[in-house]
């Protein structure tokens, strides 16, 4: 294997353990909102809330890219 195709494979491999990672805090977050009865609008919040991380962390990622691509950095 290449230098390259080992980067490649780690930074795969990073990006899936962070998928991973969210997938589990998610289900960790549904399991707390349903034994604590959480009413709908609180629900709304947090999952809001987890949404725009995701989001902030792909976005970054998608600037990160398009950087790298373009020279800078």
């Amino acid at each position: 294997m290449s230098l390259d195709q080992i980067e490649l494979l780690e930074s795969l491999g990073l990006k899936l353990f962070f998928v991973a990672i969210f997938l589990l805090i998610g289900l960790a977050i549904q399991d707390v909102l349903k034994r604590g009865n959480v009413p709908k609008f609180g629900r709304f919040i947090v999952w809001l809330v987890l949404f725009l991380g995701c989001a902030g962390f792909i976005a970054k990622g998608i600037i990160e890219a398009a950087w790298e691509s373009g020279g800078v950095g």
